[in-house]
Parts: C-alpha cells; structure tokens; sequence
C-alpha cells in the first residue's frame, strides 16, 4: 500500500488567491482555472458556479474552472477521477496499483486565524486521497477501451476528457468507500513558514524538503503510507516537534 501526493489547487499565479485554512483546520478547496479548449458538448462549471466563500478575482468569476481532481461530494462533480497530461506527476501515479493512494495536497492561505499548527501567510497541506480502484491508465489505453466500456464511463465527467483534445497521460479512479476530501487539513508545512517542510515531507516520503519542495510530487512506501493516513494534524505538527 504506497502512495503518492500531489501538488493540486488554486494558487497565486491561477487565478491569483489560494484557498484558505481556517481557524478549526477545515479549508475550502478551489480549483485551478480551465486553461484548455474544452468540447462543445462539455458541461464545465464557472468559479461563480461553485459558490465560494474565496474571493476570487473579478475577471475570474465567469471563467471556467479546471475540476480536477474530481471530489464527488464537491459541486460539479460526479465521480473520484483525477487526470493529468504532466510527465513529472504522471510518472509516479502510473507506478501505482488498484489499491495504493493518491493524496492531494495544496497550498491554502493562512493570512487570518489559523490553529496552532498552521504556519503564517500561507502553507502546504493534504487536503483528500483517493484509493485507487483500479490499475491508473494511460491515456493511450483509455483511447484503446471500447465506447460503452464501464471504465471510460468512470471517466466522463473528468476535466481532461472534457478537453479538446484530450490530453492526460493518466487516469485515476478512485473508490467511494475509500476516497474524498478531508474535514481538516493535515500540514505538510512546518508552523515556521510555509516554505519549510515538516517530518511528513522530510522523515516519512522520499522528498529531502530542500527546495520548492510544495511543488513536487511525495512518495511514500507501505509502512510510511500506514503512518501518514492515521496522522491528524495535530500529530503532524509533533512530527516536528511542536
């Protein structure tokens, strides 16, 4: 049972404000913008459909948004599906097997009050998982499955296939008994700054923590993987010492 996270979400390059984390550890999360041509058939949510507390920039309200990863218990969504068309994430997803987790991790804006284990302005943080339901595909071997195939149905509703052209190079599928977005945010940032990687990022994955390491994808093996689900964030903080 491994694992892998990766960096998802809105941020201060799209669409310019990021998520916030409030007092209780509960968070909103806030998808990228749609930064593709989507099919004309295609249903695609607008930031002013979701119906945010974030305020999101003016210019942004009526742009579509890019709902991925696709929470079933989040408007808009209908399924745990996830895509993506980047070598550098889909590299280590395709390494995974039905069974292993993709967590889902986003930097959320810390600016008003935060708990304790939160860092100021900003920080990283797990925010969902899915367990995988299946073997991920490639995209290739979505394009092989037959039109009426259970598998590409699964699919449906995930923001790459609605592109034009479809572009991942892996799919997920998630299990609903096994999957969602969390109720609290667990910290992948030390209570310093949002910069500075706690013992989840430095003792528990493969990743040293150096660097601009909120953007790299987090591996961790079987026995780390067991530790990191069963942490909450209190426990993540005390990883670092606090």
């Amino acid at each position: 049972m491994r694992s892998v996270a990766i960096n998802v979400a809105a941020n201060t390059n799209e669409p310019g404000v990021r998520g916030p984390l409030f007092s209780d550890g509960s968070f909103e999360y806030v998808p990228i913008p749609e930064a593709e041509p989507t099919r004309a058939d295609a249903t695609v949510p607008t930031y002013a459909d979701l119906d945010l507390t974030t305020d999101v920039p003016e210019d942004y309200r009526s742009h579509p948004v890019h709902l991925d990863p696709e929470f079933a218990e989040y408007p808009g969504c209908e399924r745990y599906t996830y895509g993506d068309p980047n070598g550098v994430k889909a590299g280590p997803i395709l390494d995974l097997s039905a069974g292993d987790y993709l967590l889902f991790y986003a930097t959320l804006a810390t600016d008003g009050d935060r708990p304790d284990w939160a860092p100021p302005e900003w920080g990283a943080f797990l925010i969902g998982q899915f367990r995988l339901a299946r073997d991920p595909l490639t995209g290739d071997a979505y394009h092989d499955l037959p039109a009426d195939a259970e598998a590409r149905a699964a699919f449906a509703n995930n923001a790459h296939v609605k592109r034009d052209p479809f572009d991942a190079r892996v799919l997920v599928q998630g299990a609903p008994d096994a999957s969602g977005l969390y109720d609290t945010a667990v910290p992948l940032s030390d209570p310093s700054a949002g910069s500075e990687a706690n013992a989840v990022v430095t003792a528990l994955s493969a990743d040293s923590g150096k660097g601009p390491w909120w953007r790299r994808p987090l591996r961790f093996e079987p026995d780390a993987t067991g530790r990191l689900l069963a942490l909450d964030p209190a426990d993540a903080a005390r990883l670092s010492g606090r």
